[in-house]
């Protein structure tokens, strides 16, 4: 009788047969390349060893190409939801806003547009070339994406539609009167960079250039204009950051104001990187000279400087200074930096002032404080300040339309005066103010926006 005792693999088994049984032996020609081997086992026993060829069904390799298939089919299912879901979702509810209504784009967001969805396309290909499908669902794709395209262009050529024909023809009627305004007045045309006038005589109505580059309408928490003592070469380039909460972590540049609202970053300078490095900052009050990014330093409270050039970064304790005295939109702005004509400038309360605001003038150099101004008002009462030609400007809240200029110190005579010169806030909320003597110009981060005013002067 044969006892089959064990089988080693799906190719080969060993039998038994007692000695005076009938040798099971399979002729070798039914094998093919398959052998037969007996032996004589110690009991006496014959054993027989058959090794089969690779010549049967493959069962195990079809089930592990079954299995393989499925999971292709799986990830290429992902792939596609996960491109109709968030990529496609997105620009669809970005085209839609655009036809939602002329108040809600400018004329770069078509071009911009257009790249992403060029961007998209290229996705598109690249998934399918690297899955090597030709699922319907492509298909589906690359017809939403022209018929997107289609809409972008006519949008585009709705001049009844079109945002920046409106905007034009705004900006020159608010020429015409301003013109006329500047007939009634007696205004200043001083030169940029001159102080040749007889301070603020109005400011202009608010530009607004967009929403913040991450398009994030949480980020409320920033800052952006120009370099206020530009190196040469560098007269146009821009700076930015912003985010959810008051915590500095890098600064943005930007080559040019076009580059500024296409999102075309020149360079990101990190303030933080895990265990290299930890120059981060806090509060929104920070400004761009000489490019130097100077702001107020996390830890330990004091003011700090980041050359651009260099990457480097130091901070100096500023005497007496208390953090607990910040603007009245939002805490941590306990050190306010601003430039001007005459150089650059800080603002903070102290215990001995009990509050009340507090101005230095910097020493570039040394990065020190070369002289210092008390103030007579309280700086929590105060939702912003910039610098003018030596003259402190400050502000408050009138209503949620409306901001004044209240407050200005004269850092030349020692005299300080109350004025009343109001302009339109965008929004109600905003935590950056500053002067730029490049261009005369107040920029605002106005509630996750860019905002800006241009500044008439009086006669000297």
């Amino acid at each position: 009788m044969v006892n089959i005792f064990s089988i080693t693999n799906q190719h080969s088994f060993t039998a038994s047969l007692h000695r005076d049984s009938f040798l099971f032996c399979f002729p070798m020609e039914d094998w093919g390349s398959g052998n037969v081997t007996a032996t004589v086992g110690e009991s006496g026993q014959c054993i027989c060893h058959v090794y089969l060829p690779d010549t049967t069904f493959p069962a195990d390799r079809v089930g592990n190409a079954e299995v393989s298939s499925n999971k292709l089919a799986a990830d290429v299912e992902l792939h596609i939801n996960k491109v109709l879901s968030v990529e496609l979702k997105n620009l669809t509810g970005r085209v839609e806003v655009l036809e939602s209504g002329p108040d809600k784009y400018i004329k770069l967001e078509f071009e911009l547009l257009r790249i992403e969805l060029r961007e998209f396309e290229a996705l598109v290909t690249q998934l399918k070339t690297s899955l090597n499908s030709s699922s319907p669902a492509f298909d589906s794709l690359y017809i939403e994406i022209r018929n997107m395209s289609l809409i972008v262009d006519q949008l585009e050529s709705y001049d009844k539609s079109n945002l920046e024909v409106i905007r034009i023809e705004f900006a020159k009627l608010q020429k015409k009167l301003e013109k006329c305004q500047d007939r009634q007045e007696n205004f200043s045309n001083a030169e940029i960079g001159s102080c040749k006038h007889g301070g603020i005589l109005r400011v202009g109505k608010p530009v607004v250039s967009q929403l913040n580059a991450n398009l994030a309408s949480n980020y409320n928490y920033g800052g952006w204009g120009k370099d206020s003592k530009p190196l040469p070469g560098f007269e146009q380039m821009y700076w930015y950051y912003a985010y959810s909460d008051r915590q500095l972590r890098r600064i943005h540049v930007y080559a040019d104001y076009y580059s500024l609202i296409m999102r075309q970053t020149m360079k990101t300078y990190e303030l933080y990187i895990n265990t290299a490095k930890d120059w981060q900052g806090t509060g929104n009050n920070y400004i761009v000279h000489g490019n130097t990014f100077y702001y107020q330093y996390r830890n330990p409270f004091s003011m700090a400087k980041y050359n651009m050039t260099t990457q480097t970064a130091v901070y100096r304790v500023v005497p007496k200074a208390s953090n607990r005295f910040s603007y009245h939109y939002s805490p941590d702005q306990n050190l306010d930096f601003a430039a001007d004509e005459t150089g650059l400038w800080v603002t903070y309360a102290t215990e001995e002032s009990r509050g009340k605001l507090v101005l230095g003038k910097i020493d570039e150099e040394s990065f020190a404080l070369a002289e210092v101004w008390e103030t007579t008002i309280f700086k929590q009462s105060v939702t912003n300040a910039f610098m003018i030609c030596g003259i402190l400007y400050a502000t408050r809240s009138v209503d949620t339309h409306t901001e004044e200029i209240f407050y200005a110190y004269d850092t030349h005579t020692g005299k300080e005066n109350y004025v009343s010169l109001p302009f339109e806030k965008f929004q109600s909320f905003y935590v950056n103010l500053d002067y730029n003597p490049t261009d005369q110009k107040l920029y605002m981060y106005n509630n996750g926006y860019y905002v800006s005013y241009n500044v008439k002067f009086k006669s000297a």
